[in-house]
C-alpha cells in the first residue's frame, strides 16, 4: 500500500499509491461519500472477514473486550474497541456512539469511526467513517455463520428487520449458500422492505423475496433465521417456533431469549461480548448458557459449528474489531489507489 521515500531533508516518509507523501503529522480522512464510491464485491468482503477470523484463531491478532458506556436511562450507548490485525500489521481503534435509543429510528443519531495505524512504519493510515464497513462486515459474518452452522441441505432463509443490517443480509447469504431457494422477509417499514428488494435485485437480479406478516409462523419454515431488527420490532420468535435443525443468528432484535436458553448448541463470535451486548437474552437471573464454541476456531477448522443435523443452533453475531480493521484496511487500500480522501495535518 505504501512505499518508503525520503523528504528533502533526508527524513523518511511514506508515499501512497496516489503519489502524495505522508508523514507522522498527516492523516488521511475518508468520509462517508468517499467510501460510498468504492466498488467492492460481496465475495471480496466475505474473504476479507474470513481471513481476519482465521488470523485471530491462529493467535496472530488481538481483539480485547469492548468498553461500553450507557447512561442509567438507556437513551444512548457508546463503545470503544482496540485491536490489532496480525496478518496486515495494522493497529486500529473504533468508536461507536448511538443516541436516541428511546426514540424512533428517524430521531436517532449514530456515529462510528475507525482509525488505522501501520504497525510496521508506525505511521497513520487513515481515519474513516465506519458505517459502510459495519454494514458490510456484519452480514458477511452472518453469511459465514450460515455456511458453517446451517443444517445440511438448507434451502430457506428468513430475515427479520429491514434496517442497515437487514438490507444486505440476503445477498450475503446467497453468496455463501447459493442453494437457498426460498427467501423470506419480515419488516414493518415499507421503505425498508423496498430497500431490501432493491439490494437483492442489485446483486442477484433473478431473485426476489417473499414478504411475510407473521414472523413466528415463517420461522417454522426457515432453515436459517437472521434477526437484524431494531429494539422496537414486534417480532419475538420463540424456541418452539423453530424447526429441527434450524439456525438462528442474532444481530439485533427479533429473537426471544428462549431461542438461546433452549438451544441445543450455542455459537458466538465472542462469548465475552455476548455477555456485554446481549443482556436482553439472559435468563431471569441474568445468566447465559455456556457457549459451546466461539466462531473463529470453527472457521479455522479446529472447532465444530454443528455436530448433528437436528440441532437447533443459536449463533450470536457481535462485531469483532479485527474484522472492522481488516475490511477498513481493504477500503483504505482501494481509496488510496483512487486518490480519495482529505489529507489533514492533524498533529502539526
Amino acid at each position: 500500500m505504501t512505499d518508503t521515500t525520503t523528504t528533502a531533508t533526508g527524513d523518511p516518509c511514506i508515499s501512497d499509491a496516489a503519489g502524495a507523501p505522508t508523514d507522522d503529522t498527516t492523516l488521511r480522512l475518508l468520509s462517508t461519500s468517499d467510501l460510498a464510491g468504492i466498488d467492492i464485491t460481496l465475495t471480496d468482503v466475505v474473504d476479507t472477514v474470513e481471513g481476519a477470523y482465521r488470523t485471530l484463531a491462529a493467535g496472530r491478532s488481538d481483539n480485547p473486550r469492548k468498553l461500553t458506556v450507557k447512561p442509567s436511562d438507556g437513551h444512548s450507548v457508546s463503545y470503544a474497541m482496540l485491536g490489532r490485525d496480525g496478518s496486515r500489521d495494522v493497529v486500529a481503534i473504533k468508536t461507536s456512539y448511538k443516541h436516541g435509543l428511546d426514540k424512533g429510528r428517524e430521531e436517532q443519531h449514530y456515529y462510528t469511526a475507525l482509525t488505522l495505524y501501520d504497525d510496521v512504519t508506525g505511521l497513520p493510515v487513515a481515519m474513516m467513517d465506519c458505517g459502510r464497513i459495519g454494514s458490510l462486515r456484519t452480514p458477511a459474518v452472518s453469511a459465514l455463520l450460515a455456511r458453517e452452522c446451517a443444517a445440511p441441505g438448507a434451502r430457506s432463509a428468513l430475515v427479520v428487520g429491514t434496517g442497515t443490517q437487514g438490507r444486505l443480509a440476503l445477498p450475503f447469504l446467497l453468496t455463501t449458500l447459493p442453494d437457498l431457494d426460498r427467501l423470506m422477509l419480515f419488516g414493518t417499514h415499507p421503505e425498508g422492505i423496498e430497500a431490501v428488494r432493491a439490494q437483492l435485485r442489485a446483486h442477484f437480479p433473478d431473485r426476489d423475496v417473499e414478504v411475510v406478516t407473521d414472523a413466528r409462523a415463517a420461522a417454522a419454515d426457515a432453515d436459517v433465521i437472521v434477526a437484524t431488527a431494531g429494539a422496537h420490532t414486534p417480532a419475538a420468535i420463540e424456541a418452539e417456533d423453530l424447526k429441527p435443525g434450524a439456525l438462528s443468528i442474532l444481530v439485533g432484535h427479533g429473537l426471544a431469549p428462549s431461542t438461546l436458553l433452549r438451544a441445543d448448541r450455542v455459537v458466538a463470535t465472542s462469548e465475552a461480548q455476548m455477555k456485554v451486548t446481549g443482556t436482553d437474552m439472559a435468563d431471569a437471573d441474568g445468566n447465559f448458557p455456556a457457549v459451546d464454541t466461539e466462531f473463529p476456531p470453527v472457521l479455522a477448522g479446529i472447532g465444530a459449528g454443528r455436530t448433528a443435523p437436528e440441532e437447533r443452533i443459536f449463533a450470536y453475531n457481535s462485531g469483532l474489531v479485527v474484522t472492522d480493521i481488516a475490511l477498513g484496511h481493504r477500503f483504505a487500500q482501494l481509496a488510496i489507489e483512487l486518490g480519495l480522501g482529505t489529507r489533514v495535518p492533524l498533529w502539526r
